[in-house]
């Protein structure tokens, strides 16, 4: 039986890599960006590209409808596009802050609300969220896409609960560092997202360093990739996965390490001491 994934934010990265490893498991896998001529080495392996921007609804409808005219259901939709908005929460610019919202979380929804009713009719599927261990534990100049990401896990755990009686499983992985283009894209975007510095101008420095942070001692891309999929290829998905540079430890620190003393260490390693 043909088995369909829907794969958003595959221009590089998780995206680009997951897209190839299903469709060497024999997956038809429908890749998403927001340009078509992004996918062109996936196309080239057989992926079926989708034009799509989550910050536009009727791009996500549009997308949705283009892969349901073609097959009856999707059985793996990978919500994975997104991007990374740094700078200090008093001085990001309040629009920059919503562009981060509504890339990393109201269009991640969007996507699921336009799919979850194929799934219900099915009565089976599985959603994919891809968080980050940022939502867990947040690092100075990180707040705008950690609070993205805790809000998507959020979301993630409710979708889990609710969509069990219809047979749809939601899991929800939450990434640590991994090679890839993030910190390239997210420095690209500190021109907008520090563009009102004032109090915080002396630590641009520090800033231009968490952009670059995910990347010191990552793990490979490919590495990632084939142990994510196996994960997803597996009868008994895990609800929560955690894979990558400092992805359990992020966690103990922020539920064994006392406040005041992993503040301590955050503002000291960022500076603000």
């Amino acid at each position: 039986m043909k088995r369909i994934a829907c794969i958003t934010g595959c221009s590089s990265g998780i995206g680009k890599a997951l897209a190839q490893n299903f469709l060497k498991a024999g997956w038809t896998v429908y890749a998403t960006a927001r340009k078509r001529e992004a996918l062109a080495q996936l196309i080239s392996l057989g992926a079926q590209p989708v034009a799509l921007d989550l910050t536009d609804q009727a791009s996500v409808t549009a997308a949705v409808d283009h892969i349901l005219s073609r097959e009856t259901h999707v059985d793996m939709l990978i919500n994975n596009a997104g991007y990374g908005a740094m700078g200090p929460m008093a001085e990001i610019p309040v629009d920059e802050l919503r562009r981060q919202f509504e890339a990393n979380l109201f269009g991640q929804v969007a996507m699921i609300q336009a799919v979850v009713p194929s799934m219900i009719e099915g009565g089976a599927g599985h959603i994919i969220n891809i968080g980050s261990v940022s939502g867990i534990l947040p690092t100075p100049f990180s707040g705008a896409y950690a609070a993205s990401k805790a809000a998507f896990h959020t979301v993630s755990d409710a979708l889990r609960l609710e969509l069990a009686p219809f047979g749809i499983q939601v899991v929800t992985v939450q990434p640590g560092g991994i090679a890839s283009r993030f910190s390239a894209n997210a420095e690209a975007q500190l021109k907008e997202t520090t563009r009102n510095l004032n109090h915080y101008a002396p630590s641009m420095d520090a800033i231009v360093r968490r952009t670059r942070i995910s990347q010191e001692s990552a793990m490979p891309l490919d590495q990632f990739a084939e142990k994510l999929t196996a994960l997803l290829l597996r009868k008994n998905i895990p609800p929560v996965i955690r894979l990558g540079t400092h992805s359990t430890l992020l966690p103990f620190l922020k539920k064994w390490v006392p406040t005041r003393r992993r503040d301590a260490i955050l503002m000291k390693k960022f500076k603000l001491n």
